[in-house]
C-alpha cells in the first residue's frame, strides 16, 4: 500500500476505498493516510469492508454502572499556560536528546509513521532537519499540544453523566469523594 500511495497518492486510494467501502470513505479525509491504510488493509486481509465490522458491533450496556470524573478548569488561558510550561519541562528533561537518539538508532524512521506524527515528535523532527528554528519548534509543539487538549476537552464534554471537578480548587478531593459517595448509594 505504501508503494501504491507513493505512486498514485492517497486521494486515489481514497477513491478506491470509496468503491469498496463507501461508508468508511465518507468519514475519512483523502489525505488521512493512517486510517485509509488501515481500512484498505482490512479489505485486503478479510475481503470485507471495515464498516461491516463496525456494523457488527453490538452496543450492549455494561453490566455495571460507571462513575466518570474529570478534572476541568473551564479557563482556557490557564490550560494554555500549563501546556507551555509542561512542554518546556519536557524539553528540559531531555526530549530532544531522546529524539536524536531515536533518529540515530533507527534510521528507518520517517516523519509519516504514526509514532513520529505524535505531538512534539513531528515538531522536533522538523527542527532537527532544519525546517524551522528552535523557537518555531517550541511554539509549534505548544500549539499542537493545545490543539490536542482542545480535542480531548471536546470529547470529554460529550460524555453523559460526567462529573467535572475544578482542578484549580484548593480542595478537589472533597467534591470527588462526595460524587463517589452519591454514586455508591
Amino acid at each position: 500500500l505504501d508503494a501504491r500511495a507513493a505512486m498514485l497518492g492517497w486521494p486515489a486510494l481514497h477513491q478506491e476505498l470509496a468503491r469498496i467501502d463507501p461508508q468508511t470513505a465518507a468519514r475519512l479525509a483523502p489525505h488521512d493516510s493512517q486510517r485509509l491504510q488501515r481500512a484498505l488493509e482490512v479489505w485486503q486481509l478479510t475481503g470485507q469492508p471495515l464498516s461491516s465490522f463496525h456494523a457488527d458491533e453490538k452496543t450492549t450496556a455494561l453490566p455495571f454502572n460507571v462513575l466518570r470524573l474529570a478534572l476541568d478548569t473551564g479557563e482556557r488561558a490557564w490550560i494554555h499556560e500549563r501546556i507551555a510550561r509542561r512542554f518546556r519541562l519536557m524539553l528540559d528533561a531531555g526530549f530532544v536528546d531522546e529524539m536524536r537518539t531515536l533518529l540515530h538508532d533507527y534510521p528507518e524512521l520517517h516523519p509519516d509513521l504514526p509514532s513520529m506524527r505524535c505531538v512534539g515528535y513531528r515538531q522536533a523532527w522538523e527542527w532537527l532537519r532544519g525546517e524551522c528554528s528552535e523557537d518555531e519548534f517550541i511554539e509549534r509543539g505548544i500549539a499542537a499540544t493545545r490543539q490536542l487538549a482542545k480535542r480531548q476537552i471536546t470529547w470529554m464534554r460529550s460524555m453523559p453523566d460526567l462529573v467535572r471537578l475544578e482542578c484549580r480548587s484548593a480542595d478537589t478531593l472533597t467534591p470527588a469523594l462526595a460524587a463517589c459517595s452519591a454514586f455508591l448509594d
